[in-house]
């Protein structure tokens, strides 16, 4: 419990910096919310008029003491275009998100862990060669070249899958497969290189020698010590899915956060995009905290230190 409260503790001041840098850089990056709504032909009358509106008429800094204090209670200001509570955006586009990770990284875990695992077993031997081949490849192409080509291929000239927009699950795997695809090149590499190591520690040679099945020393002994850096990797991977859906979301219309902090940025809506990126650092975070929680299940030496 001690540990975790001094984990938490040190998301304060990480969540801080976040806020304070997407404050002043929305704020110095040049564009104008009031161009963006009125039109740049706007009356003077009517652009001093939007700006008392949208509190930018006040100073710089006490914008950011407000925004913080707003933040602080829960409350993450108004979106500029809808004219309605951040909160409930985000709220609505969240779980489309959600869905999205949860495919990707299913996608990720099903594809990573056979791969490495057997060219783990067979290291040296072709089907190593292979599953490196599939690794370096899906390291290789990014996502937003992965995504035109699979509509193309599986919605386009096969017309298998739909393309647009969150629907039911036959919508989620060409958007799934794109953002997971490169996780899972990560992973299976990962846990080959992990898996090779363990497999030459004494004890697992030891267990062979007492005739312990093969299949046993590979799942109760190997796995779960080899699993350790794989767990290092696949929680900062699997936060930085969110980064990835921004571009997935907008190839494939889905109708999640990264699309909804996209048309933040377009539209200059300070609140909306400050609120998205407060959601996704928190959930970074999250995951993050929750790694290390799965260190001490797997090594309870890490718990003990």
């Amino acid at each position: 419990m001690e540990y975790l409260l001094r984990r938490l503790l040190w998301t304060l001041p990480v969540l801080l910096g976040v806020l304070t840098l997407v404050f002043f850089l929305l704020h110095l990056v040049p564009g104008d919310p009031v161009d963006v709504m009125l039109g740049e032909n706007a009356l003077p009358a009517d652009r001093a008029l939007m700006r008392a509106e949208l509190g930018l008429d006040r100073p710089l800094a006490t914008q950011y003491v407000d925004f913080l204090r707003r933040t602080l209670s829960g409350d993450l200001g108004t979106s500029f275009g809808s004219r309605r509570p951040v909160t409930h955006e985000i709220a609505e586009r969240l779980p489309a998100t959600m869905e999205l990770m949860l495919g990707a990284m299913a996608v990720a875990f099903a594809l990573a862990f056979p791969l490495g695992i057997v060219a783990a077993l067979h290291h040296g031997r072709w089907p190593d060669h292979v599953a490196s081949f599939f690794a370096l490849l899906g390291v290789a192409i990014p996502n937003f070249w992965l995504g035109p080509l699979l509509i193309l291929l599986f919605a386009v000239h096969l017309d298998w899958l739909p393309v647009n927009e969150r629907g039911g699950l036959e919508h989620l795997v060409l958007p799934a497969i794109t953002l997971g695809t490169a996780l899972a090149a990560l992973l299976s590499r990962m846990t080959h290189t992990s898996l090779v190591e363990v497999l030459g520690e004494d004890y697992i040679r030891t267990a062979r020698a007492k005739g312990v099945p093969e299949r046993t020393v590979v799942a109760r002994h190997a796995l779960r010590n080899a699993a350790i850096p794989v767990v290092t990797v696949a929680g900062l991977q699997v936060g930085a899915l969110l980064s990835g859906a921004i571009v997935t979301e907008s190839i494939f219309d889905w109708p999640g956060l990264g699309s909804l902090l996209l048309e933040g940025i377009y539209g200059r809506n300070y609140p909306l995009v400050q609120g998205c990126v407060l959601v996704i650092a928190i959930t970074y975070i999250a995951i993050n905290l929750a790694t290390d929680l799965v260190y001490g299940w797997l090594d309870p030496r890490i718990r003990q230190e």
